[in-house]
This record gives C-alpha cells, structure tokens and sequence, in this order.
C-alpha cells in the first residue's frame, strides 16, 4: 500500500472516489456483458447486409429475405452495380461533391471561427450575433429554394454544396477551441513579424489537429449522407449523389432511373443488390471514423466545454 492511499497527518486508508475504485466480480461481469451486446447490436446488422450482398438469388430466396447464414460467395450483386451506370455515376457524384465540399466548408469555418475569436476583429459582434442566431432560427425550405433558383444554381453540383456550406455549431466549437490557444503565443508570433493568415495556417492549425479533424469529418460524413438537397434541386438523374440513389433504389423500392440511352431501371432491384449499394454507401464512413477516431473525443470534448 502506497503512502497516496493514506491521509495526510493519519494513518488510516483514504476513500477512493467511485470511479477510482476497482470494480467487483459481478461489476466487471455486467460491463462485459454490456459491452458484448452493444457489439452484437452494431455489428450484426452491419454481418447481415454484407452477407445479403454476397450471396446468389438462390441463397435469398431460400433464407426467405436477409441471410443469416452463408452458402456461398457471389460478388454478382457488385458486378451489376458497377455495370450500371447509373450507380457507377452515382458513386463518382457523392465522391466528388463530399471532396469538393468538405474542403470548402472546412475552410470557410475555420476562417470564420478564427475572425470569430479574435476580438477587435472587424464587425465581430454583428457577425458573432450572427452565427449564434443561426442556432434559433433557420430561414426554411422555401425562402432556400427561392435563393438558390434565383442564383441560378438549380440543377447544378453547386446546389448541393453551397446551402449547407457552413454549420453555425462547427463555427462556434472551433472558435471555442481558438480561443483557448495561450495569447502570448500569437502575440510574439505578432511580434517577430507574422500576418493574421501565417499565425492560422503555421501556429493555430498545427495546435488545432484534433477539433479540424472532427469538423471535417462531421462535413465529409454530412455530404455523403445528404440526398434531401439533391431531391429538391436536382432534376437531371445523371446528377444525383449516392444518397438520393440508396432512398429511390432501397428505400422506396423505385426503379433505377435511365441514366443513359440503353440503361433501363425497368425491373425491380433484388434484395442482394439492395444490400450491396448499402455497403457501399456505408463503407466511406466506417474507412474515415478510424482515421480521426484518436482526435475524435479531444477535439469534441475540448472544443465544445472549454471558453
């Protein structure tokens, strides 16, 4: 027994508090089993879908809807994807608008959040105002189509990145975040001589990594996901997004539309192709969480409670 475990001026052992306790037989017994049914909860839906992928008509119909248990590997479900134009064009729409996206909207937040915690900045408080007004009030669907007929952007890639370009939440936990970088930092970086831009890029963001890391992955994951923009702005199929393919494709069970001369959508989608453009829609998500997962509890955690 250490001396930490007494206290001081007495000789008899301290109280732990709760969480500093070991648990009991039966305490450790019940995290396991929690733990394991979370597990089973998450990954076997996740084990199913895969599985209804890779198996044959055959197997489907046999199993009566999702497989449960293998008999046989297909890749059949992938190939017809992948032949389809449509979902081919899809898959490179959702990739591109989530690029070009996450990039300008990571940077347009940064900089936001970066005038946003400097004070004196110019029109700090109106702009400040601004963004926290954001949070109680959202201008609608209507006045939003409005705008964006109006500018010209109906039908275009523009259309499903410039409405939800900036997230007033994601500007306020990287200002959150800036301002509890130490001023003495920024001020001898002042001092030797460097402008607002080169304090941002060469100081703020190397110490930001883990909050910038979220932010972006809060947008990236937000663009792959979004289909309601597509659906109100966008009327040529050739450019709908992955998402808007998945609701029409598996959700409301419509034919795929005919991209292209020669490409038919007559026939209804088998449970297996369903299935596959579902993993596909879902495997970018589970490919960038672990990437960012290190800095995802600091940079939530860090940026939203302290300021």
């Amino acid at each position: 027994m250490t001396a930490s475990t007494f206290t001081r001026g007495r000789g008899r052992p301290a109280r732990l508090a709760p969480w500093e306790e070991r648990p009991s037989p039966v305490g450790q017994l019940g995290k396991g089993t929690l733990v394991t049914l979370i597990l089973v909860a998450v990954l076997g839906p996740l084990y199913t879908i895969v599985l209804t992928s890779l198996s044959s008509s055959a197997t489907v119909t046999a199993a009566g809807g999702l497989v449960l248990v293998p008999d046989g590997i297909t890749f059949e479900a992938y190939r017809q994807i992948f032949s389809d134009t449509v979902v081919s064009r899809a898959i490179l729409v959702s990739t591109g608008v989530t690029v070009a996206g996450t990039l300008i909207s990571a940077g347009v937040s940064v900089l936001g959040a970066y005038s946003l915690s400097r004070p004196g900045s110019f029109l700090h408080r109106p702009l400040l105002f601004s963004v926290l007004l954001m949070f109680v009030f959202f201008p609608g669907i209507i006045p939003v189509y409005l705008m964006v007929s109006g500018l010209g952007l109906k039908d275009s890639y523009w259309s499903l990145i410039l409405p939800t370009a900036v997230s007033a939440f994601n500007v306020v936990v990287l200002r959150s975040f800036f301002m509890n970088i130490p001023k003495e930092i920024l001020d001898s970086a002042r001092i030797d001589g460097a402008g607002e831009f080169r304090i941002l890029f060469r100081i703020v963001l190397p110490m930001s990594k883990a909050v910038t890391a979220v932010v972006a992955m809060f947008y990236a994951v937000g663009y792959w996901n979004a289909w309601f923009n597509a659906m109100l702005y966008i009327d040529d199929t050739r450019k709908w997004p992955l998402a808007l393919i998945l609701r029409q494709y598996v959700v409301d069970s419509n034919p795929l539309p005919a991209a292209t001369a020669g490409v038919t959508g007559d026939a209804p989608p088998t449970l297996a192709i369903k299935m596959a453009i579902v993993v596909i829609a879902v495997i970018p998500a589970l490919v960038l969480y672990p990437l960012v997962q290190r800095h995802f509890t600091k940079g939530v955690i860090v940026g939203a409670v302290k300021g």
